[in-house]
This record gives C-alpha cells, sequence and structure tokens, in this order.
C-alpha cells in the first residue's frame, strides 16, 4: 500500500507591526494555496501555530475586489480547514515523526516569533535530518534562523534559499520595522541567497529544502515541496 503523506503548515501567533501599534500576523494566500495545493496532492494537512490556538491574519491579506483570492475564499468556506486553523496546536506540541513535509507560511509576523521559537528549531531539524523536507515562503524562511543541522550548522548553511528580499522589504516600506532583513540574516548564517524580481513568483529548491519568495510564489513553493516528497520521502 502506498505512503499517505502528511504535510505541517505553521503559522506565526506575532500579530504586531513591532512598536507601530499595526496588525499583522501570517498571510492568507501563504497558508490557504499550499493547504490546497498538498489536498490535491492526497496529503493529510494539520495546521499549528507558534504559541498554540487561532493564528491572526494580517488584514491587508484578505481577498478584495482587486485580489480575490479564490484559494482563501475556499479555505474560509471549508468547515473542516477553518476547524484546523482555529484549534491548532502549538509548534511544541507537534511530534516531528509525523510529518513528511513541514511548510512555514509567511506574513510579517513570522519574523518575530519564529527565528527564536525553540521548538519550531527543532522540529524542523529533526524533520529534514529523519529525511522530511523543509518549506517556507516569503516571511516564512524566517523560521529556518535558529534551525540546525545534523552537523550543529544553520541548516540553510550552504544551501540555495530564497525568501522576501531586501528591495521587497524596501518597497513596503518596513526595513526598519523589522527586527532584521531576512535576505541579510539568511546570508549571514552561510545561505546562497536567490533573489528574483520583485513581487514576481520565484522558488528555489535544495534537495530538502524549499523556499519561496513572496506571497506570489505561494502555489509554486508548495509544489515543489510535494515534488521534494515525492522525490525522496514517498520511494
Amino acid at each position: 500500500m502506498q505512503k499517505i503523506m502528511r504535510a505541517l503548515i505553521v503559522a506565526t501567533s506575532h500579530d504586531r507591526l513591532g512598536d507601530t501599534g499595526k496588525p499583522t500576523g501570517f498571510y492568507w494566500e501563504e497558508l490557504a494555496t499550499p493547504y490546497r495545493v498538498f489536498r490535491e496532492a492526497g496529503f493529510e494537512v494539520d495546521i499549528a501555530s507558534i504559541r498554540g490556538g487561532e493564528p491572526a491574519a494580517d488584514p491587508k491579506s484578505e481577498p478584495s475586489a482587486e485580489e480575490p483570492l479564490p484559494d482563501v475564499v475556499a479555505f474560509k468556506k471549508d468547515e473542516a480547514a477553518m476547524g484546523k486553523l482555529r484549534r491548532a496546536p502549538s509548534v511544541q506540541e507537534v511530534v516531528a515523526a509525523d510529518y513528511d513535509v513541514v511548510f512555514l507560511a509567511g506574513g510579517h509576523g513570522a519574523v518575530w516569533d519564529m527565528p527564536g521559537d525553540p521548538a519550531l528549531a527543532a522540529l524542523l531539524g529533526d524533520v529534514h535530518a529523519r529525511g522530511g523536507v523543509v518549506s517556507a515562503v516569503c516571511h516564512g524562511p524566517a523560521g529556518l534562523v535558529g534551525a540546525k543541522g545534523t552537523d550543529g550548522a544553520p541548516l540553510v548553511a550552504g544551501k540555495r534559499v530564497a525568501g522576501f528580499t531586501n528591495e521587497e522589504e524596501t518597497a513596503v516600506g518596513l526595513t526598519e520595522v523589522v527586527p532584521f532583513l531576512l535576505e541579510t540574516r539568511l546570508g549571514e548564517l552561510g545561505a546562497f541567497f536567490e533573489p528574483g524580481p520583485a513581487f514576481k513568483p520565484k522558488v528555489v529548491r535544495d534537495g530538502r529544502l524549499v523556499t519561496g519568495q513572496n506571497p506570489m510564489s505561494s502555489e509554486a513553493t508548495a509544489e515543489r515541496a510535494v515534488e521534494a516528497a515525492r522525490d525522496t520521502v514517498g520511494r
């Protein structure tokens, strides 16, 4: 019998943009679209948040007339999917051995609570060490900052990665608000950061590490994570 693979999508629990008082959180497209991609690929999909419980969504990521975001609309209408989001366990409660893929959804909140969370770092290191796939999109790669490989070095060291670029952070006017610039920090950890054109889809796969640049990369990042899982875990 062919193994049914399992994916865990992790969302930030942080809901404020630094000291600005403005709301943030996870980005809807970066959670709903991967959820749909994994489900269509036959995966069982769970959702966790850093602290546990329903995470806050960035209000700027809500569907609108200009951006209808059908995956987000469909997710919100799916009672089972919304139930998973509302009852999300904390990362600390998650068992790494249960998952073939861990996918870190972005949203600016991720740069505050993902990098320093020891449970998330342990989860990512464990999943990767077990032969699983670690994936992240947009600001989600902030969760890779604390993750270590089996040799104790940063998980991203020597690997090709993508993520929200310094150019894009400047374009949205938050370079002085975020605690660090993701492109710069990943480079400091020894990653080979590969920026694409601003706000255009860009995905980088380096073995079992799959990263995407921005919300527009959500679908392709999840698709490459599925591909990586089938190439390795599903053999």
